[in-house]
């Protein structure tokens, strides 16, 4: 497949993926665009929001207190991230509904709303059947579903823990019309241990 335009997110790991498919293609004689850096496709700051509110999260929530507790209790390396990421997708879920509030960070509006910028600006050029690729991370990717779909705040939180790393998904667009192709694919991981979501 080539590409008309490369664009990335600011991450390292963002940049890391672009620079490793741009390797592979150089290697293969293929041209391959230098990537746009846009703070558009940047993540939100889940870590941020998770170590600003938990203190606070203890006091109110059974609910968070009893995550917090499997997590402190967990025995295996396995045990822990699945109870890491039920505490995480908790604290993220009352943020992404408002009630959280992160002083000096962006909040679930904001950043849906700053995705859509982005995609609205790629997706704003005139010239027809053009190749695109995005270079993101999972809460991007699910706001570019959010689009396609019409999701609302908490369904598009959930399909943001289904992206798997180095996973691809395809939408069509012109114009206002942005369509859901194919996501979470990687068919092109043979190795099931490359199958991993953090």
């Amino acid at each position: 497949m080539v590409f008309d335009r490369i664009y990335s997110g600011p991450r390292v790991r963002q940049l890391n993926t672009a620079r490793i498919v741009s390797d592979a293609y150089q290697k293969a004689g293929l041209e391959f665009p230098v990537p746009v850096v846009m703070n558009e496709f940047d993540e939100y700051a889940g870590e941020v929001v998770l170590r600003q509110s938990l203190a606070r999260l203890l006091e109110e929530s059974s609910e968070i207190r009893e995550f917090y507790h499997r997590l402190e209790n967990s025995n295996t390396v396995g045990e822990q991230r699945r109870s890491f990421q039920r505490l995480f997708e908790a604290v993220i879920g009352k943020w992404v509904d408002g009630a959280i509030l992160v002083p000096d960070v962006e909040s679930w509006a904001d950043f849906c709303a700053r995705v859509g910028r982005g995609l609205s600006q790629v997706a704003s050029s005139k010239s027809r059947g053009e190749r695109v690729a995005i270079f993101s991370s999972g809460g991007p990717i699910a706001v570019a579903m959010k689009r396609a779909l019409n999701l609302s705040p908490q369904h598009t939180l959930q399909v943001s823990w289904m992206s798997r790393n180095s996973s691809w998904s395809e939408f069509l667009y012109s114009g206002d019309r942005f369509t859901l192709s194919a996501f979470n694919t990687h068919a092109h991981l043979d190795d099931s241990a490359m199958l991993t979501y953090r």
